[in-house]
């Protein structure tokens, strides 16, 4: 082929590369190129290819919720990475034990309250943040404010408006079986507070007996509210135990809530962590005898001291040999046996053989109380 047809020839693919190259800059097109695998590989244009837009499901599923199914527990996505940066509260398993108890009392006393088949099932037990639960309440509900008077502390049950109306509706003699009417955009009336403080009552009395094993403590009512606002017992960024009771008397029920800050668990926070309780709060009567009888066969040392007095230090260093100390007492003076800085008795000292030895002339000083009777009066404190 002549140099004139090669000329010609690079210049019409030179025109065509062009016309290609403008088209795709156009339309968004790009070139395919076969990489050294043999794959093919769309090379993009200067403005990229079609932008791809995500449909609804894929949203939620990014964002770790969705409008159909919004369940707290199952977090995901972004929701997840959110809840990630929240504190991790230590877990205390006796709050288990102790709601698990609750529950059983409440089916027992809220039957006995009602008059009605009431059954009562723990929902979730988990951590929050105080400011986020108090936006979180929907309203409207009352909110009952309770101190712990052994704790030194507060804490919160709150009911909400179906399980008020429910109550309402079957202690004021309603038929079973028909769904309670509720009448919003009203204040409670003081009947209707008056009907909800009772059942709390019973509820606080139940939680008394459920933690008495754990530690005594009087749940008493401080205050009822209705705005979430008048209910602030601890700071907004602090943590606190959410527990969620739900409560159905046949067709009817609600819910009903009981918050408690770490900041009135503190006292109580070495049991709570424990796995598991005994009777008597994890004393081994075991261990208990064995270090009674171990204590008893031990060998110590005791002093018979029977004249001690304080010198000046001057004095001590002017002593010579053949220098005489005057002991200022009496022939017929006790000697004091003791044990390290603890004097145990008192003896006159004698002669046995070729021994010098004590008399014991009083009693070694025992205790005043038994262990049964230390242990009748320190419950009998934390009775009273």
């Amino acid at each position: 082929m002549s140099d004139i047809d090669q000329d010609a020839l690079a210049a019409e693919w030179g025109m065509a590369l062009e016309e290609q190259g403008a088209a795709d800059a156009a339309g968004g097109g790009g070139w395919d190129t076969v990489g050294e695998d043999g794959v093919s590989h769309a090379t993009i244009g200067a403005k990229g290819g079609a932008e791809r837009i995500l449909n609804q499901e894929e949203i939620d599923n990014l964002l770790g919720f969705s409008i159909e199914d919004l369940a707290l527990t199952d977090n995901g996505g972004i929701r997840a990475i959110i809840d990630s940066a929240m504190v991790a509260y230590e877990r205390l398993p006796m709050l288990d034990i102790v709601f698990d108890r609750l529950v059983r009392l409440l089916t027992t006393s809220l039957r006995n309250f009602t008059s009605d088949n009431v059954e009562v099932s723990l929902d979730r037990i988990h951590a929050v943040r105080f400011a986020d639960y108090l936006n979180s309440i929907p309203l409207p509900a009352i909110l009952s404010i309770f101190k712990a008077e052994e704790w030194d502390n507060f804490g919160i049950a709150t009911v909400d408006s179906s399980l008020i109306y429910s109550i309402i509706d079957v202690l004021l003699g309603g038929r079973r079986g028909v769904t309670a009417i509720r009448v919003e955009g009203r204040p409670y009336t003081t009947i209707e507070m008056g009907l909800v403080k009772r059942m709390v009552e019973v509820i606080l009395a139940d939680a008394e007996a459920a933690f008495r094993p754990i530690s005594p403590v009087n749940f008493r009512i401080d205050r009822l509210e209705t705005n979430p606002r008048f209910a602030a017992i601890s700071r907004p960024n602090n943590a606190a135990i959410l527990v969620r009771f739900r409560i159905d008397m046949e067709e009817r029920g609600g819910s009903i809530e009981m918050l408690l800050p770490y900041a009135t668990l503190e006292p109580i926070r070495d049991r709570l962590m424990q796995t598991f309780v005994g009777e008597k709060l994890g004393r081994d009567p075991v261990w208990e005898g064995h270090l009674a009888t171990e204590i008893f066969q031990a060998r110590t040392q005791v002093e018979a001291v029977l004249y001690e007095s304080r010198y000046p230090l001057r004095q001590l260093m002017n002593l010579k040999v053949g220098d005489t100390l005057m002991l200022d007492m009496k022939p017929d003076a006790m000697v004091k046996v003791r044990c390290g800085d603890h004097i145990l008795t008192e003896g006159r000292m004698g002669r046995v053989g070729d021994k010098v030895a004590v008399r014991v002339q009083r009693p070694l000083r025992r205790g005043r109380t038994s262990l049964a009777q230390f242990e009748q009066v320190s419950s009998g404190g934390h009775e009273a």
